[in-house]
């Protein structure tokens, strides 16, 4: 695989090297060879026409010769020596060019830090971008036509992961050396930098598929907005049934996520009534300009809505394990106890106080399974059984979470965030859900800071500020600014006009 430090090397510039170094050869050998015309030319009359004399005498004239030849040898050879020589330090200098073109100089290591940062957060922005404007592709697009583009998305998503472990590693102190860790950070950027290109390669391709200023685009996204406009209605219901069952602040959360859906729907619907009316004044500009406002509006209160049914089935999932954990639990304690090994009496306070809340009620079951596996977690015998599944609940419930939340505030969210809850996924992966499950609630704490501290745009009518806090606008005008799209950093945010 070609090394992501030399990837925009631009083509034409090897040409140009070459050229130049076929040149040197031609001027070194045609050098060589005038140096050694004048010694040819002073033996060619002796030659032409020897003179008559004795045969002792003729000796001479060979030994004239001989020299010549000696020293035309020498000559050839410091002209090889020099194209040798020539060549070895235009290749130098061709591959010292090479990776200062692609590397940019970087004065201080914060402004290398600082650049690792922005470009994992414009690379994750324009993957989930992407991602979201799939779906609407697929109800006009048959697969094969669609395969491209999911492959596009799958292969910028490998990158940004690569590129997130990179990070992840560099915050965790590694490697130590001052040099390897400039060399990282800029393995991050050359990561994110792929990402983007893969992405910005399809682009346009996708525009002249879907023809996102027609009616077809249009009839797609007013279809999706009609079926997610019914289930969210419904989700009043399930919040208030979370509620009642398990506490006031299962409840808050779950009505947070119902009331930022409804918000992006208030939003979808100002949009698609925009572009409505520009489809049927012919101005195609506006239309997809609209529709792409509204499609991103709808993907993002689609999740919302999914994620507060998601939490209300992971609750009773959890509600109905944590007898059980709580049993398995105490069997661990006593085999520990039996086997000598020390139990911290946190363990035990810990399962007195979710038996006690099992009794009262209502309580977290999620929150009550989180704290019995993560008091285990260094125990023998803690890994297992119903415990095992008990923690891969809970981590999957955290990083699910924290997943939305992200999703649907990445206009304000950073880089800390992000990483964390990619270190999330791949060690849920490994498995090894308890420590997923520190990090995705951590990479959840640290998303929340970041959108208190950005507050929300002054310029919000009808779901506009939640629409830039949610990056479906880029928040570059007044009105927002233009939405997002598939692609890159390169056009993403291409319909700018209209």
């Amino acid at each position: 695989m070609t090394s992501s430090l030399v990837r925009g090397r631009p083509r034409h510039a090897t040409a140009h090297i070459r050229v130049r170094v076929a040149h040197a050869l031609v001027g070194a050998v045609a050098g060589a060879g005038w140096l050694a015309l004048p010694v040819l030319a002073a033996q060619e009359p002796a030659t032409a026409s020897p003179p008559r004399a004795a045969p002792a005498a003729r000796a001479a004239p060979r030994d004239d010769e001989t020299s010549a030849v000696d020293l035309i040898l020498p000559v050839a050879v410091l002209g090889t020596a020099g194209v040798v020589a020539a060549y070895s330090y235009m290749r130098r200098g061709r591959r010292a060019s090479g990776v200062a073109s692609a590397t940019p100089a970087v004065s201080t290591p914060a402004e290398s830090d600082r650049r690792a940062r922005a470009a994992l957060v414009e690379a994750d922005d324009s993957v989930r971008a992407s991602e979201e404007e799939l779906p609407f592709a697929a109800a006009l697009l048959d697969e094969r036509t669609l395969a491209p583009f999911r492959h596009a998305v799958h292969t910028a998503r490998t990158e940004l992961s690569a590129a997130f472990a990179l990070w992840h590693r560099y915050e965790e102190g590694e490697p130590r050396d001052p040099g390897d860790r400039g060399q990282t950070l800029a393995g991050v950027v050359g990561r994110c930098a792929e990402a983007g290109r893969v992405l910005d390669a399809r682009a346009g391709e996708l525009d002249r598929l879907r023809r996102p200023g027609t009616g077809p685009a249009l009839e797609v996204a007013e279809g999706a907005f009609r079926r997610l406009a019914a289930r969210a209605a419904g989700t009043r219901v399930t919040v208030s049934e979370l509620r009642e069952r398990y506490g006031p602040a299962v409840g808050a959360r779950a009505a947070g996520c119902a009331e930022e859906a409804m918000d992006r729907l208030v939003f979808a619907t100002a949009r698609l009534n925009e572009a409505r009316r520009a489809a049927g004044s012919g101005e195609k500009g506006r239309t997809a300009r609209g529709l792409r406002a509204a499609e991103g509006s709808v993907a993002q209160a689609g999740i919302l809505v999914a994620g507060v049914d998601r939490t209300a089935r992971r609750l009773r999932e959890a509600a109905a394990l944590v007898p059980a954990a709580l049993t398995g639990a105490e069997t661990v304690l006593a085999g520990a106890r039996a086997t000598g090994t020390a139990v911290p009496s946190a363990a035990d306070d810990t399962l007195a106080a979710v038996r006690t809340e099992l009794t009262a009620g209502p309580y977290d079951p999620l929150d009550a399974l989180r704290r019995i596996t993560r008091a285990l977690v260094r125990l023998p015998g803690a890994r297992g059984g119903v415990l095992d599944t008990a923690a891969d609940l809970v981590a999957r419930a955290a990083v699910g979470e924290a997943e939305d939340f992200v999703a649907v505030h990445r206009g304000a969210v950073g880089a800390d965030p992000r990483s964390l809850l990619a270190a999330a996924v791949r060690t849920l992966a490994e498995p090894h859900p308890v420590e997923a499950a520190v990090l995705a609630r951590r990479a959840l704490e640290l998303a929340e800071r970041d959108v208190r501290a950005h507050g929300l745009p002054e310029s919000g009518t009808q779901g506009t500020a939640g629409a830039v806090l949610g990056g479906v606008l880029l928040g570059e005008e007044p009105d927002g600014g233009p939405p997002v799209s598939f692609g890159g950093p390169e056009t993403r945010g291409r319909f700018r006009t209209g």
